[in-house]
This record gives C-alpha cells, sequence and structure tokens, in this order.
C-alpha cells in the first residue's frame, strides 16, 4: 500500500525551491528588459545589444556537460547556494558602480558571462532535482509550476520591464536581481535535497563520456533528444521572423506583435496551470503528445496565414496552450526515466543541444526572410516542427519509453556524499 505522503506535491522543500525560483527568475526577467534598455540608451547600438545578448547565452551553453557532472557528482544544494550567491554578489556590484555612474560595458560583458555560466549549472540542476523532491506521479504537475514561473515572470518582465525602466533606472532594476538571487540562496539551506552517493573520484571527462553512452543506449531517450533540438531549431527560425512580419503587414504593426506575443504565453500559461493540477496517465502520454503537437504547430501556422486579427489571437493562445503540453510530456519522461546519477548530464545535454542551436537557427531565419516571403517561411518551419514527430509515433522504442510506468519511488534518504566543492 503506497503511503499517502508520497503522493504529495507540495512538500516543505518542494515549495521552497518554486518560491526561491519565482522570486529569483522575477528578478532576471526585470533585469534583461532593463539591460536591454540601458545599452540602447548609454551606446545606441543595436549591434552591441545583440552581441552582449550572446555573450550572455554563449558561455552557458559551452560550459553544459561540464555543468552535468558537477550536478551529478557534488553536493547540489551547496552548489547551488554558491551559484545563488555569486549571482547575487556580482550583480549587487552592477547595480553599486552603475548608481554611482562608475558602471561600464566590460562590466556588463562580464557579469553577463558568469551569470550564463551559473545559470547553466542552476537551471539543469533543479531539473534534475524535481524527481527527487515529489512522487512520480505528480511530475507533469511539479514541472508545469516550474514553467508558470518561468512564462509568468517573462511576461510580466517583459511588460513591466521598459516602464520600470524608464521610473525607477536601471541601478535599482539591477539590485532587485541580485537581492531576488541572494533570497533564493538564502531559502535554499531549508531544501532537504537526497544526495549523491559515489564511490570514485571526480573524473569530468570520463564522467561525460558515461554520461553520452548512457543517453545513447537509451534509444527513446535519444529521439526525445532529437525532437526537442530539431523542433527548437525551426521554432526558432519562424519565431525570429514574427516581429518583421508585423512590421511589413499594415494591419498589424509593432503594438500587435506585443499582443500576439502575450496570447502565445496567455495559452502557455494556462497549458500549464492545467497540468499543475491534472495528471495525465503514463498510457495516454503518447496520444496525447501527437495530438498536442499537431494543434499546437497547426494553429500557429493557420494564425499566421488570417487576416483577422482576432482569429490571429484566439489560435495563438490555442498554439501556446498545446505547446506547454508537449514541452511538459516530454521534460516529465525524460525526469522519471532517468537514474539520478546521470540526471544532470541529460539535463545539461538538452539544454546544450536546444540552446547551442539557437543563435544558428535565427540568423537562418534572418537570411531566408531577406530574400523569401517571411509568411511562407514561418509555415514552413512550423510544419516542419509537424513533421519531425511523426516517425516517432512509429517507434516501438519511443512508444514504450514515453509511455512506460516507471513506477513510485520514496524519495531515498540522506546520505553522505562527496564534498566537490570544496575541492573544486
Amino acid at each position: 500500500m503506497k503511503n499517502s505522503k508520497q503522493e504529495k506535491l507540495w512538500t516543505p522543500s518542494f515549495f521552497i525551491l518554486w518560491q526561491s525560483q519565482l522570486i529569483s527568475t522575477m528578478g532576471d526577467a526585470v533585469y534583461s528588459i532593463a539591460l536591454g534598455f540601458w545599452v540602447l540608451a548609454v551606446t545606441g547600438s543595436t549591434a552591441l545589444m545583440g552581441t552582449l545578448m550572446a555573450a550572455s547565452t554563449l558561455p552557458g551553453v559551452l560550459i553544459s556537460p561540464f555543468a552535468g557532472v558537477l550536478i551529478d557528482r557534488c553536493n547540489k544544494k551547496r552548489m547551488f547556494i554558491l551559484m545563488d550567491v555569486i549571482r547575487g554578489v556580482i550583480t549587487v556590484l552592477l547595480a553599486a558602480a552603475a548608481y554611482r555612474g562608475l558602471i561600464a560595458i566590460w562590466m556588463v560583458f562580464v557579469v553577463g558571462i558568469l551569470l550564463s555560466i551559473c545559470g547553466a549549472v542552476f537551471g539543469p540542476g533543479v531539473q534534475a532535482t524535481i524527481p527527487d523532491l515529489v512522487p512520480k506521479s505528480k511530475m507533469e504537475n511539479a514541472n508545469s509550476l516550474f514553467s508558470i514561473v518561468s512564462a509568468g515572470s517573462n511576461m510580466i518582465g517583459s511588460v513591466a520591464g521598459g516602464f520600470l525602466f524608464q521610473t525607477l533606472g536601471a541601478p535599482v532594476l539591477f539590485l532587485f536581481d541580485g537581492l531576488s538571487f541572494l533570497f533564493s540562496g538564502m531559502s535554499l539551506p531549508f531544501v532537504k535535497m537526497p544526495k549523491n552517493v559515489q564511490t570514485e573520484k571526480l573524473h569530468f571527462f570520463k564522467d561525460m563520456a558515461d554520461g553520452f553512452q548512457y543517453m545513447w543506449r537509451q534509444t527513446g531517450l535519444r529521439i526525445i533528444l532529437i525532437i526537442a533540438a530539431l523542433s527548437n531549431f525551426f521554432s526558432f527560425i519562424g519565431i525570429v521572423l514574427l516581429l518583421p512580419l508585423c512590421q511589413t503587414t499594415p494591419s498589424l504593426g509593432a503594438g500587435k506583435y506585443g499582443v500576439m506575443m502575450g496570447c502565445f504565453m496567455a495559452g502557455a500559461m494556462a497549458g500549464f496551470l492545467f497540468l499543475s493540477i491534472v495528471s495525465v496517465k503514463p498510457a495516454n502520454k503518447l496520444k496525447i503528445f501527437m495530438a498536442a503537437n499537431t494543434i499546437s504547430n497547426l494553429s500557429i501556422i493557420i494564425a499566421i496565414n488570417q487576416p483577422s486579427f482576432t482569429v490571429i489571437a484566439l489560435f495563438l493562445v490555442l498554439g501556446g496552450f498545446f505547446n506547454s503540453v508537449v514541452n511538459v510530456l516530454l521534460i516529465s519522461t525524460v525526469q522519471v526515466s532517468t537514474p539520478q546519477e546521470v540526471r544532470g548530464k541529460v539535463m545539461s545535454f538538452i539544454t546544450m543541444t536546444t540552446q547551442g542551436l539557437t543563435p544558428f537557427a535565427m540568423a537562418l531565419g534572418g537570411v531566408l526572410g531577406g530574400f523569401l516571403p517571411i509568411r511562407a517561411v514561418i509555415t514552413t518551419a512550423f510544419f516542419a516542427v509537424f513533421l519531425i514527430t511523426i516517425p516517432s509515433f512509429f517507434s516501438k522504442s519511443f512508444k514504450k519509453y514515453i509511455t512506460t510506468d516507471y513506477g513510485q519511488k520514496e524519495i531515498p534518504d540522506l546520505v553522505q556524499e562527496n564534498d566537490c566543492i570544496a575541492k573544486i
């Protein structure tokens, strides 16, 4: 008979981790908007702003394989706290420099690189930790709640960031971001995280090779990685062209572009909220995944080819809703099926493959949109996302992987663990 305690989602540890993420992610969203406005206000260079955004992303992508090894081998709690303290301190120092008028562009680049590196450890680490804090039957609910944090924070940051920048200024917003990291770091000691048990010394390249071998042996996992990477690639080819599409379409314009993005995010939020309450039975996952992927991409295609803005908005809400269902089902399946000792490497590898292809996708989208009809490029890109998943429906390995009931496991007892933070 299963212990009812196992079935609880809102355990104290899960709640503390969730609320710390809520605060720090909100701070991050506001910081990103404020930083973009600050760079444009000081330099007037969109090229410099784009370079800064790249510098704030690329380092994290490059160290992701190493970050995965750290996540699987180290004391996760101490590592998370260290990442938050580093991010909090450097952002507070940047706020102080901005307040005193001493801030320089090189400082912003250094902070961006450090934030990217710390985020590459913290983000996949949290994803790898969630299965240790909640029952496997609640994984979709848990991931949906964390997705609500991310989507909601980005939505609020996008809406309020410009207004807050004008009223409060960059130093205050930088300070808020720094304090949000420190708040998160102070909350984490109260999270009870199962510790990794390691009997061998830490060998980065051997551990990385072991992680890649594990992923290669799991056919279902390999298919999910391919789906995630290619879907993200083609999606960003289309996403990067939505802004120029609105600018070149008289009936749309820049104002309606913001509304369109808001409609898609509102649909995604609704989807995350729905899955935070409703649990999906493993046997139904494949059917729901295929249906959600089909509806999501076809809804976006229909939306951008409609003359009526009301119809566009409705289909974008629908597309956002089912897109969130696809994402939650995939990441939850990976989490519950992957053993704790390699989960960090798997999460980091997913991050690396998806985010690493994003700059190339955006560049390719810009090039294609320069000499082909923009609406046709967007339609083709999202139709490609739809086609990518069709072969997986006929794969026995994928079907078994996504529909298997991996069972209910108790959270492991907290045991002594190698303290990698102190040795690195």
